[in-house]
C-alpha cells in the first residue's frame, strides 16, 4: 500500500464528492485506512450515509471494520444509528452483522470487549447501537 501522504489525503477528500458511485466507495476505503480517522470522520460519516449509493456505504463500512480497532467500529456504529434512509440502514447493519469477528467467532472476544466499551461513549447513539450489538452476541 502507498504511503498515506497529505496529498494522498486531500486527493481522497476531493474524491469524496464525485459524482461517481465507484469513486466515492474508493475513497471511502481509502479514508478508512487512514492511520488516525478522527482527522476525517466527518468525510467518512457521509460516505457511510451516502444517500445515492449503498455500495459506497458497504465499501466504507467493511474498510472501517477491517481496521479491527475501536475508532472503526465506532465510526459505523454512529453512522447506522442515524441512518434514515431504510436501504442505507439495513446496509449498515448487514455489514455490521458481517464483521468477520462476531461472523466467524475469530477475535469475537476482541470484538465483545470493544463493544463493551462503547456503551460509555460521548454520543447516545452509539452507546445504544453498541448496546443492540452487544445483546447479539452473547
Amino acid at each position: 500500500m502507498e504511503a498515506f501522504t497529505d496529498k494522498r489525503l486531500r486527493d481522497a477528500i476531493a474524491a469524496a464528492e464525485s459524482p461517481s458511485w465507484s469513486v466515492r466507495a474508493a475513497a471511502g476505503r481509502h479514508l478508512a485506512a487512514a492511520p488516525r480517522i478522527e482527522s476525517v470522520a466527518g468525510v467518512l460519516h457521509r460516505l457511510l450515509l451516502d444517500a445515492q449509493d449503498t455500495g459506497v456505504t458497504s465499501d466504507t463500512a467493511s474498510a472501517l471494520l477491517a481496521r479491527r480497532d475501536l475508532a472503526g467500529l465506532r465510526a459505523v456504529l454512529a453512522a447506522r444509528a442515524v441512518a434514515s434512509d431504510q436501504g442505507t440502514a439495513d446496509q449498515l447493519a448487514a455489514e455490521l452483522d458481517g464483521d468477520p469477528r462476531g461472523a466467524t467467532g475469530q477475535d469475537d472476544d476482541d470484538l465483545i470487549v470493544q463493544l463493551q466499551i462503547l456503551p460509555t461513549d460521548r454520543e447516545p447513539e452509539v452507546r445504544n447501537e453498541a448496546l443492540v450489538r452487544l445483546t447479539r452476541l452473547r
